[in-house]
């Protein structure tokens, strides 16, 4: 398993294949079917090229499997933190011992920046990323937000790991 920044040259198809198949497993039962059949491929290649954000890749035997995106917070009411905007694993690796390496990987580089403390935004019904967070040492704050996804308001919970 390598771990790494996203290249210049890497295939940004085959990480966004990342994202659509993971959100198709892991939000099976959260977000309406009708909107995860909808996915398009290349959904999220756009994403991977935004300024100011950092993506790291998860390669296996030349495949890429996982992906993160961090950046300085988003958020005006938490400008001194790191953020973890996504991680994800196309679904035939969950529960395999590849979450926590990417998620360790991307840490570092938030501390390297000199962050002390990381937030996320995690879907409330999520249950199996919340029960992964908290294993690693995230603390859920009492902080939410609402959005609507395909039709359906879903609500967010916020994460917090302070580096000791």
């Amino acid at each position: 398993m390598e771990i790494r920044e996203l290249g210049a040259s890497d295939d940004r198809g085959a990480v966004s294949r990342i994202y659509e198949e993971s959100w198709k497993a892991a939000y099976k039962g959260i977000v309406p079917q009708d909107y995860l059949d909808g996915i398009k491929p290349g959904r999220w290649a756009k994403n991977l090229d935004i300024p100011g954000w950092t993506n790291m890749v998860c390669v296996e035997n030349g495949e890429f499997i996982g992906t993160s995106t961090y950046s300085k917070s988003r958020w005006d009411k938490w400008p001194d933190a790191g953020e973890v905007i996504s991680i994800y694993l196309l679904p035939e690796y969950y529960g395999k011992g590849y979450g926590r390496p990417l998620l360790t990987a991307t840490l570092d580089k938030l501390k390297e920046q000199g962050y002390t403390e990381v937030l996320l935004w995690v879907l409330e019904e999520n249950s199996r990323a919340r029960r992964f967070y908290e294993k690693f040492g995230f603390t859920c704050t009492d902080d939410t937000m609402d959005g609507v996804i395909g039709g359906k308001t879903l609500r967010e919970v916020r994460y917090v790991y302070k580096f000791v």
